[in-house]
């Protein structure tokens, strides 16, 4: 004879696996690592010194 399976039990275990499985997917599509991060940060924070730099105030020009 077979074993007693828990219907919901079963049900349950197998929809934690399915979100299991669905979050690793996410981690991969959508994850970056650490130095992916850093280094994009780093970039805006060049780009936003560089944008202040060329700034021009209106009382200089008189």
């Amino acid at each position: 004879m077979g074993d007693v399976v828990n219907l919901n039990r079963f049900r349950k275990q197998k929809a934690k696996e399915e979100r299991a499985a669905k979050a690793a997917e996410n981690r991969v599509v959508h994850g970056r690592t650490k130095a992916e991060r850093t280094a994009e940060q780093q970039r805006q924070d060049r780009q936003t010194a560089d944008l202040d730099g060329k700034h021009l105030d209106p009382d200089d020009d008189a």
